[in-house]
């Protein structure tokens, strides 16, 4: 069966999926590597929008808090493969700075953006307060555990380096497997035992409710859909950050900057587009729950997935990362609770949130 993607105006954007097997062949034919970066980066964002499109229809199945999840897990699947061969390749501090930017990504620069473009086209919007103070308080705690190994190396005054190292990578794997437990007693907590906390009590008044109309997907065709994106997004993504490093080198940006501005940025293309999209639809809850919920993901699943990943390539993936990426995380998520605490939404709280994500970018850049 073949299904139609019906390319009405907002769906004429799934003309460029073409630039996927485009962006695949010139993988192949070893083309210049800005060309290669421009045509992967054209490739993203169909692949985005069709990831987006299809968790919105899926949140009406299972609801927002679930649609959520599911894009967010989808979303970052590409970018834990990525991840992981770069982690092989030992470019480890590489994968670090790209940690951080996704995080910064998530809870700053999509949490802002997706304000402005639903607050452009309503003026307040409404979201859940304790999902958003939860996914706060979860990310608090994920940069406490990155934080003590950072704080343990650099309190080590006694011992080999070996002997230091050692200690440092015996404290991440202890807690990155406390993180991977709390990550998942969360999701039993949000989805089970307290899941009405995380229902809106009232409609938002400016959106509208979610409909099934004609043209709804089916389950299986919103599952489908999900699944192909994802896979284009995984190869396509590779394709373009193998490309990214080279680009900016051609144009002179250091590695940090290039982990967490370039790759942050491009690794959660697909939650990027999709937030601001539903945002701009109006379903600010669906849309903060990606962006925080992304965010959380990232800090309480994909960082101590990478952990053990290092462990069994024989590669060790500490958590010590450096003093501006932990002041900037711990920063962030301060702002991100502060403007999150009333539920409430408009498009000058995304201009804040959006201005001191540029203002970390910068820091970066100067830093290399």
């Amino acid at each position: 069966m073949i299904y139609n993607l019906k390319f009405s105006k907002s769906s004429a954007i799934y003309l460029l999926l073409v630039f996927t097997p485009i962006a695949v062949c010139l993988e192949f034919l070893h083309v210049g590597y800005v060309i290669l970066f421009v045509v992967t980066a054209i490739a993203l964002i169909p692949l985005a929008k069709l990831i987006g499109d299809a968790t919105e229809h899926l949140s009406t199945y299972y609801g927002s808090t679930l649609g959520s999840l599911i894009n967010v897990t989808f979303g970052n699947a590409a970018e834990i493969i990525i991840a992981v061969v770069a982690i092989n390749a030992g470019l480890l501090e590489l994968v670090k700075a790209s940690i951080t930017g996704s995080i910064l990504g998530n809870i700053m620069l999509i949490f802002g953006l997706s304000m402005i473009a639903g607050g452009l086209r309503h003026k307040e919007q409404l979201f859940n307060k304790e999902n958003a103070g939860l996914q706060s308080s979860l990310i608090f705690l994920a940069l406490i555990g990155l934080a003590i190994p950072t704080i343990l190396s650099s309190t080590m005054l006694e011992g080999t380096d070996i002997e230091n190292q050692s200690k440092i990578q015996i404290l991440s794997d202890s807690v990155a497997i406390l993180l991977l437990f709390v990550y998942v007693v969360g999701i039993i907590f949000t989805f089970f035992t307290h899941k009405y906390l995380f229902v809106l009590p009232h409609s938002n008044t400016i959106e509208q409710p979610m409909e099934r109309d004609h043209n709804h997907w089916s389950k299986k065709r919103s599952f489908l859909m999900l699944a192909v994106s994802m896979v284009g997004v995984i190869v396509v993504s590779e394709i373009l950050v193998g490309s990214v490093e080279e680009t900016s080198k051609e144009f002179g940006f250091g590695e940090m900057f290039v982990g967490a501005i370039i790759v942050g940025i491009v690794g959660n293309a697909a939650e990027h587009s999709s937030a601001i999209v539903l945002a701009r639809k109006g379903k600010m809850d669906l849309s903060i729950g990606i962006a925080a919920g992304s965010g959380t993901q990232i800090a309480l699943f994909v960082v101590p997935i990478l952990v053990l990943v290092g462990i069994v390539l024989g590669q060790p993936f500490t958590l010590e990362f450096t003093l501006y990426e932990l002041a900037t995380l711990f920063l962030a998520a301060i702002i991100m609770n502060l403007i999150a605490f009333d539920g409430k939404s408009n498009w000058f709280e995304g201009i804040m949130l959006t201005s001191v994500y540029i203002i970390i970018a910068i820091g970066f850049f100067f830093i290399g």
